[in-house]
């Protein structure tokens, strides 16, 4: 009877040297007790060897903070098939009593650390979304600004002014050609094209090869775009000029047929020949003004 109670004794004393040993020393005998080296665990769990010393030392201020302490030590605990949840609640209650337990701003666990991304990855995704954010506002904007002061005065002073009226002597102006307006895309454009009342006509983007008609019953139609460079516009079939200087916007540029023949018409002369107008016609000189004199008569 003795010899047993001296047995039982000892199991107790052992239970519960066992119960007593921390978080850290439950993870290293396991670790033992499957042959394995901190390494192994390193690669299997994805954790830096150092940080795996820490928890096994149980010196967790070694470690970023509680949520990776927590962390790592229910990665090592999956891998040596211990309690992962008994593990990281034993390294919960160690933690609060450490200096570290003092920093409580930390809310979050990772679940796995193995599936947490790297430094790296993060910043490097992060950069190209910015990349990406910035150029979509700049396409953004360039496409939807609307033309500054100095662009439209560079668009009106593009325009070639019809003549009011044909110089004198001039042959009869042959009448212009008329037809149906037809604006094809040369390339992907956006545009807008309204009337005087500002009901639009055609608002969007207008794909390479997309052709559009203008109605015939449009009142006075003008149009809007970044890219007039990607418009060939004709009328009656004849191409005529472009609708304004490459990747610059236009707006409020007329596109009935009258206003678009009209800027095809060639400028009218800016001098006259002198003494074309306001002149006498020439008279014959004077025999005195030619230096002779009339012959006498006869008595």
């Amino acid at each position: 009877m003795a010899d047993e109670a001296g047995i039982e004794g000892t199991a107790d004393t052992v239970q519960g040297a066992l119960e007593m040993d921390g978080p850290g020393a439950k993870l290293r005998r396991a670790r033992e007790a499957k042959g394995m080296s901190l390494a192994d665990v390193a690669i299997a769990t994805r954790v830096a060897q150092r940080q795996l010393e820490a928890i096994e030392r149980e010196d967790y201020a070694a470690l970023p903070g509680i949520p990776y302490a927590i962390g790592f030590a229910r990665a090592y605990a999956r891998a040596v098939d211990l309690d992962e949840v008994a593990v990281a609640s034993d390294v919960r209650a160690a933690v609060n009593q450490s200096t570290l337990g003092a920093n409580r701003y930390e809310m979050f666990e990772p679940a796995d650390p193995a599936r947490v991304p790297s430094r790296t990855l993060a910043w490097t995704a992060a950069a190209i979304a910015l990349v990406v954010a910035i150029g979509f506002g700049v396409w953004r904007a360039q496409l939807l600004t609307a033309p500054t002061t100095q662009q439209v005065s560079e668009q009106q002073q593009t325009a070639v002014p019809a003549s009011n009226a044909a110089p004198a002597g001039a042959p009869p102006a042959v009448a212009p050609t008329t037809g149906p307006v037809i604006l094809t895309a040369v390339d992907d454009v956006w545009l807008r094209i309204y009337d005087e009342t500002g009901e639009r006509l055609k608002d969007g983007l207008m794909k390479k090869g997309e052709r559009y008609a203008l109605p015939d019953g449009a009142k006075d139609p003008m149009i809007l775009t970044g890219r007039p460079q990607a418009l060939t516009v004709t009328v009656g079939g004849k191409t005529v000029a472009p609708l304004g200087p490459p990747d610059r916007t236009i707006a409020d540029v007329p596109i009935s047929a009258a206003a678009l023949l009209a800027r095809q018409a060639p400028p009218a002369a800016a001098t006259t020949v002198a003494g074309q107008a306001g002149t006498s016609p020439a008279t014959a000189p004077s025999p005195a003004a030619a230096g002779t004199t009339p012959p006498a008569s006869n008595p």
